[in-house]
């Protein structure tokens, strides 16, 4: 039973500490969807979205005003892109991501996910055609969020991807140089990406998943912050107990959310996916968080260690709170979407190595950070290939979401705008690695991908 006093500090969550449900997103399958003829393909493709997600948008509003809970986005995940168009006798797969946007606006969400290829092993034809509309299809496209898995622990890094999606990124950014690379904040790259991932840019509706499916990704990071302001000078078995129980609160509060919509949609409860994803509003930082575990600024030595434990308290709080924890689970730390962040790159603490760091015990990896437009590509898919080699010797998720600006300069401020917020720009290693991605092919699997 719910006692008054955790009726209270629930509102005290959501008025003052800035709790939200982060987004409801539903995963649609579009695998029946397959024709030869694009056209065709592209019809269905928009009737299934647009009749299954209908009533999403109006469903969460009226869940946010019952329950006085606010839910920030809602947002739609498709099965891979590259497999639904690879068999349509078309070179052009520019159409299906203008598909894809259409049907978003039509059922007013704010993000679609799923113009995303998985090509950890190797490119099938649709891989390619999806990789080379990418640039294009984030141009001409208000909504639609692009991902593409180059990595995994089974498989290895594949290295012709990795090069690729060096090159993708430098002319995304380039033909959104007048929107300050916005192309490039919705267009992800993972290593051992998951199928229920609710959160942009890289949402995808895996092949395994049911026909539609509802995830939703909870938020909290102002709620752990105020939480820890009481134990103060306590040890780190104190520190991590209390994340731990504020963690199954926030989690609680999804988990109903998801099931409340699940019942009034009448698609199948997915995951809730319980990461702390913080927002560019002051209190509402994971930076903050770990500021106040005792570092002068999050970046210095000890940042690791810190967000080492936030992250395993939130997983090990959350988990017991829903019947079914999925999607990416843990901490994220996007440069420009923290307002902690944002101040500790300004000061030079936080760097693109100590991140790189941070990324080992973390949910996610390097996310949005902006560079100098001057950046090679060579030196972006190195970055990629750096992160992909974290999460795939780690046996966990990892990701790059980087925007080299076009114009501006190390120390430079990049506007972002909304969720995705401001960004100061960063220096990258000046010395080469061309040669080094030069070389092409897979890194080889690890020894631990051998468990069978």
């Amino acid at each position: 039973m719910l006692s008054l006093n955790n009726i209270f500090d629930t509102i005290n969550m959501i008025d003052k500490q800035h709790l939200d449900i982060r987004t409801i997103t539903m995963g649609i399958s579009l695998l029946d969807c397959v024709s030869e003829d694009p056209k065709r393909c592209c019809d269905k493709i928009y009737d299934k979205i647009t009749r299954y997600a209908e009533n999403l948008v109006k469903t969460g509003e009226d869940i946010e005003s019952e329950l006085g809970i606010p839910i920030v986005h809602k947002r739609i995940s498709v099965t891979p892109m590259a497999l639904v168009a690879g068999s349509c006798d078309t070179e052009d797969l520019v159409p299906f991501a203008l598909t894809m946007d259409r049907a978003a606006k039509a059922c007013g969400v704010n993000f679609i996910g799923g113009f995303s290829a998985l090509v950890q092993k190797g490119f099938a034809r649709g891989d390619e055609l999806l990789l080379r509309a990418i640039p294009q299809a984030l141009t001409e496209t208000d909504f639609v969020c692009s991902s593409v898995n180059v990595g995994s622990t089974r498989a290895g890094i594949n290295m012709d991807a990795v090069a690729r999606m060096g090159r993708i990124i430098k002319e995304t950014a380039h033909l959104t140089r007048e929107q300050e690379g916005l192309g490039c904040a919705k267009l992800v790259v993972f290593c051992n990406a998951v199928e229920d991932n609710p959160f942009m840019a890289g949402a995808f509706h895996g092949v395994g998943e049911a026909d539609s499916v509802i995830n939703v990704g909870v938020s909290g990071p102002g709620v752990v912050y105020h939480a820890l302001q009481s134990v103060k000078g306590a040890p780190f078995d104190v520190v991590a107990e209390t994340v731990k129980k504020t963690a199954f609160q926030i989690t609680r509060m999804g988990q109903m959310v998801a099931s409340e919509a699940s019942r009034r949609l009448g698609t199948p409860f997915g995951i809730v996916d319980l990461s702390l994803a913080p927002t560019p509003a002051v209190g509402d930082s994971v930076a903050r968080i770990l500021e106040e575990m005792g570092l002068e600024t999050c970046g210095t030595h000890g940042t690791t260690a810190a967000l080492a434990l936030l992250n395993d308290a939130v997983k090990k709080g959350g988990v017991m709170a829903s019947s079914h924890v999925g999607g990416l689970s843990g901490a994220f730390i996007p440069v420009s979407e923290d307002e902690g962040m944002i101040a500790a790159a300004l000061s030079g603490t936080l760097t693109l190595d100590k991140l790189e760091a941070m990324t080992c015990v973390c949910s996610v990896g390097l996310d949005m950070i902006a560079v100098p437009g001057e950046t090679t590509a060579e030196t972006i898919s190195a970055i990629i290939a750096d992160e992909a080699a974290v999460g795939m010797v780690n046996s966990k998720t990892t990701a790059v979401r980087i925007i080299p600006v076009e114009g501006k300069r190390v120390g430079d401020m990049v506007e972002m705008g909304g969720l995705l917020g401001s960004a100061p720009v960063m220096p990258v290693h000046s010395a080469s690695s061309a040669a080094f991605i030069a070389r092409g092919g897979r890194i080889p699997a690890p020894l631990q991908s051998l468990k069978n």
